[in-house]
């Protein structure tokens, strides 16, 4: 059976025609997946095109059947602006190109982080945090982060657990981001731009690094990398009140945060001090989410509420704030031969998924009616 690495090094002779430069080079050929014999992956079309994109597929499928690789499954996707405009200098909209590039430099590439993180910058900073580890607070961001730009939302996430990175994996995420210029461009999935420790250390390593260090990449993630234009930039905090939560704090005094717990009252108990912190900044608390508020039987639709019951909602009244959802206990219906694999996003048709949509409704108008 092929590996990753091998499949890349047969699609290694495609070359943008503008360019000249290698597909797998700029990451066009993406989300690589093989299992048995079978080969799924996406390629980002930045020519618009409709022959030169079905001349582009045919040729992968000539070079992987080459390579022995019979089952295919091929997933065209948009180049989004912002990917045209870094990798082609084409403007979006209308905008001449001279004026593209200026707001590109300026709002995205031109490492102004202040410009990013202050409160005119137009972006909705949401910290996600949680008392203690083990409720989901993982899952609940990817799968709010996805539900937000399924509504049309230009989104980022910075996976902030630094100790504990989850979100490339859960997001199905195997390619790591390209550097142009001394730009970080990060790495986009399910319409998300994501930037993570993960992307820079090696597997399984762990990371020992005092509060001061962990400060300075955090920070490098916002002046550093070429975030585009966003609505939403939303941070996964690592659990508790440790460095990074007050970091966070101290760079967006403007931040607004939701709470993560499970219906234990335990649990609950904790993810209160997330909340007190909050407060004791200035910082807003948009809602809790209670996750694996109950598990729902497949057949009969029986809800068993295996952690109790009720400590989100005592959660929410004590913090003097909504209970935003309950989301039920489970795991994604998604195979790994599926070109959008990922262990932890929800596919949309899903209730799951739908719980996670009415959710950023619910975050959409609390933002517009400011």
């Amino acid at each position: 059976m092929l590996t990753r690495e091998q499949i890349q090094e047969l699609l290694q002779p495609l070359a943008d025609p503008e360019s000249g430069k290698s597909l797998i080079d700029l990451q066009l050929i993406r989300d690589i997946m093989v299992k048995e014999n079978k080969v799924s992956l996406s390629i980002v079309c930045l020519d618009k095109e409709g022959t030169s994109r079905m001349e582009l597929e045919q040729k992968v499928r000539v070079l992987l059947n080459e390579g022995g690789v019979d089952d295919i499954h091929i997933r065209l996707r948009d180049a989004t602006d912002y990917e045209r405009a870094i990798l082609r200098g084409e403007s979006t909209e209308d905008e001449p190109q001279a004026e593209q590039g200026e707001k590109l430099k300026g709002h995205a590439v031109g490492l102004e982080g202040h410009e990013l993180i202050s409160e005119n910058s137009g972006v909705n900073f949401i910290a996600i945090a949680s008392g203690k580890g083990g409720v989901g607070k993982s899952t609940v961001t990817v799968n709010l982060a996805v539900a937000l730009a399924r509504k049309g939302k230009k989104v980022g996430l910075i996976d902030a657990d630094i100790y504990g990175f989850s979100i490339p994996d859960m997001m199905g995420i195997e390619e790591g981001p390209i550097v142009e210029e001394g730009t970080i461009i990060p790495v986009e999935r399910f319409g998300v731009k994501v930037m993570s420790m993960g992307f820079f250390i090696r597997e399984n390593s762990p990371v020992i690094w005092r509060g001061p260090m962990l400060g300075k990449m955090l920070r490098q993630f916002f002046s550093d990398v070429g975030w585009g234009e966003l609505d939403y930039l939303l941070l996964d905090l690592p659990p508790g009140t440790g460095d990074v939560a007050l970091d966070v704090h101290q760079m967006l005094p403007h931040s607004k945060e939701i709470i993560v717990t499970t219906p234990h009252a335990t649990a609950a108990f904790v993810a209160a001090r997330a909340g007190s912190m909050a407060l004791q900044t200035d910082h807003e608390i948009l809602g809790v989410i209670e996750n694996m508020a109950y598990y729902e039987c497949s057949s009969c639709g029986k809800k068993d509420y295996i952690f109790g019951r009720g400590g989100g909602a005592r959660l929410a009244e004590t913090l003097h704030t909504d209970l935003l959802a309950q989301v039920p206990l489970g795991a994604p219906d998604n195979h790994i031969s599926e070109p959008d694999f990922s262990p932890s996003v929800y596919k949309a048709e899903t209730g799951t998924a739908k719980l996670f949509a009415e959710i950023a409704d619910k975050l959409i108008a609390k933002y517009e009616q400011e």
